[in-house]
């Protein structure tokens, strides 16, 4: 008994007070990313059409521009990542904003387009497509872009995709927003769904599931969209943790910082009226938190034979700097 007592102990989460990071008012906050080679957290602003990294370390903060809504990033390399666009998936160096390829998305569905993405364990990415006006369609897919830059529709007929969150190659979450419900996915060798099955619907008063991300313990947290809170579940959808924020529309979280224990956290102003910001105050910061335990970070975007995409970048670099 005592050692049971002990180990209930040991498993039990602690977090600090949340801390504004960035006072950056986003709209609709997004996409969070821990880059360890960076020291730096980025995310995105998908309707003002910008991303952002923060260095931890030095405080320097940047943001970019871009020409089209931005849903996230994954890293591949340096400077080079892949960006999550609508209507498109681009392999970009952000430093030199150099294009190295764009991959099209959903080309017959006009008013689509992509929302969260992240890489499974193997360096694949996933990535879900919404439609953009949030109408009660369910026109909104999941799909797999592979090392070799294959696109494989896995999943459809959502209406807003959130996540997903790798519990292993075959197991993860992957949520429905509109429809306020979280399901545990696993799939085959193959890529084909092996089961479906509903992990957690949330009620009216708990908001929306948004993205999400997993402890070392294979716990999931998930941000609520109009919840003002992140949220954390063990593999039995039990809740065994909540912070509370003081901002309305949590949207995204991830796992960073230089221990690995700091969760990032971003929020929107997206929806809200006068008396929602007034209440709200804090609505569209990034927020970190500190915890006891550590999470599982995403892995970069692995290109199999990626030279012949990385070619025409050199030669460009070559020129530019005339080596």
């Amino acid at each position: 008994m005592i050692l049971l007592k002990n180990l209930k102990s040991m498993n039990k989460i602690k977090t600090s007070e949340p801390k504004v990071l960035w006072k950056v008012r986003c709209k609709l906050g997004e996409g969070t990313l821990w880059v360890k080679e960076h020291n730096s957290i980025y995310f995105v602003d998908i309707k003002k059409k910008k991303f952002f990294s923060l260095n931890i370390k030095n405080n320097k903060k940047k943001i970019y521009k871009i020409n089209k809504e931005i849903g996230f990033l994954a890293h591949i390399q340096g400077y080079v990542f892949i960006l999550g666009l609508q209507g498109e998936l681009r392999i970009q160096n952000i430093k030199t904003k150099k294009i190295i390829k764009k991959i099209a998305i959903e080309k017959n569905i006009k008013l689509n387009r992509i929302n969260d993405g992240k890489t499974d364990p193997n360096g694949n990415l996933w990535f879900g497509t919404m439609d953009n006006l949030e109408r009660k369609i369910e026109k909104g897919s999941l799909y797999k872009l592979d090392k070799s830059l294959l696109l494989t529709k896995v999943d459809r007929n959502y209406r807003i995709t959130n996540g997903p969150a790798f519990i292993d190659q075959f197991n993860f979450y992957h949520t429905d927003s509109a429809k306020k419900i979280i399901y545990k996915i696993k799939i085959s060798k193959k890529d084909k769904i092996v089961s479906k099955k509903l992990f957690k619907k949330f009620s009216s008063s708990e908001g929306s599931p948004d993205g999400m991300t997993l402890d070392r313990n294979k716990n999931l947290w998930v941000a609520h969209f109009h919840g003002a809170c992140v949220s954390v579940f063990n593999n039995r959808a039990k809740l065994i943790h909540r912070i509370y924020l003081p901002a309305k529309n949590i949207t995204n979280c991830t796992f960073g910082g230089l221990k690995n224990n700091e969760v990032f956290i971003t929020s929107a102003t997206k929806g809200m009226n006068r008396a929602d910001l007034q209440k709200f105050k804090y609505s569209g910061f990034l927020f970190s938190i500190k915890s006891n335990i550590k999470g599982i970070q995403q892995k970069k975007f692995i290109l199999k034979n990626a030279k012949h995409l990385f070619y025409p970048l050199l030669v460009h670099l070559k020129r530019t700097l005339k080596i």
